[in-house]
């Protein structure tokens, strides 16, 4: 499996652990633990980490793996920007996944919202709130203070834009070393690509695949006509043109088949590679850059007040 060339070793094909089922989430890490995969992204926000944890250490003993061998990401959800508040959330995530150390901290979102213990606190008339009481590098800094503590060896930002990253990354003692965002054939998000490959920051893909929605990537006819030609699924043609592309990606495969497909890629024809590059249209499938509160997380019954 191809890693980054920079410190983190991260290797560039991850699984997401975004599933709302406590038993698939399970199974499907030890899954793709199997198939290969040795990059595995959690989050506090998904509020899996204890069986991911579990899912990996059963996984990593069975097949004679070690902690050396697999890549570990998690993040720090909104509720906890305040900088007081990052070490004791990356302590609790580290304890959840029954880990000694994480590889990769994000920031889930650069939005704070109100602290306390509701993931999703909101007014009487449902609006998020947000808590203007602390800025982004606040964060970062105490973000900083993570890795020179030893246990996280690097730190990045998920769901952030071009124009938030870079007075950012201006003003940080620790440079970010991953930024996680959506993109696909239809989101390219170029020239944020470009500005992390000319300051060596890894571009992680989430959604590589359209999140599964239909008709979406999946059905469009540039890729499915890609994919009857090479003898692949459109599925793997998606991975592939994302990492020839010069990025990394995150997919969520959730049986033991879909990992094996998902991680048997190859690099695209170039005549390929080029079409997929013309595909014009545009769509963004998850808005939360535009208010920190994630679109692929289903909501919970209206009795109750958190979202997954």
């Amino acid at each position: 499996m191809k890693t980054t060339d920079n410190i983190l070793h991260m290797p560039l094909l991850g699984f997401g652990t975004l599933i709302p089922d406590k038993a698939l989430t399970i199974s499907a890490t030890r899954d793709a633990l199997e198939a290969g995969f040795r990059h595995f992204d959690a989050a506090e926000r998904y509020r899996n980490e204890s069986e991911v944890g579990e899912a990996l250490q059963a996984g990593l003993a069975a097949g004679g793996i070690a902690r050396e061998d697999i890549f570990v990401t998690t993040k720090l959800w909104n509720i906890n920007h305040r900088p007081e508040r990052v070490e004791p959330a990356f302590e609790a995530s580290l304890k959840r996944l029954k880990l000694n150390y994480l590889d990769l901290y994000l920031i889930h979102t650069p939005y704070a919202f109100q602290p306390g213990d509701d993931q999703d606190p909101r007014d009487q008339n449902g609006n998020v709130i947000y808590d203007k009481g602390v800025t982004l590098i606040d964060t970062w800094r105490a973000m900083e203070q993570l890795v020179d503590g030893g246990k996280c060896r690097a730190i990045g930002l998920s769901d952030i834009t071009l124009k938030d990253l870079v007075p950012l990354y201006k003003a940080a003692r620790i440079k970010p070393a991953v930024v996680q965002v959506e993109s696909h054939p239809y989101l390219p998000e170029t020239e944020l690509l470009e500005f992390c490959k000319e300051k060596g920051i890894v571009f992680l893909a989430f959604a590589p695949l359209g999140h599964g929605i239909r008709p979406g990537l999946l059905e469009d006819p540039v890729i499915v006509d890609i994919a009857e030609r090479i003898g692949k699924t459109p599925a793997q043609v998606l991975l592939a043109w994302a990492i020839q592309r010069g990025t990394a990606l995150l997919t969520t495969p959730k049986t033991a088949d879909r990992a094996r497909e998902n991680f048997d890629i190859s690099p695209l024809p170039q005549d390929a590679f080029d079409e997929i590059n013309r595909i014009e249209t545009r769509q963004r499938l998850n808005q939360v850059v535009s208010t920190g509160v994630p679109g692929f997380i289903p909501q919970r019954d209206s009795n109750e007040k958190a979202k997954r």
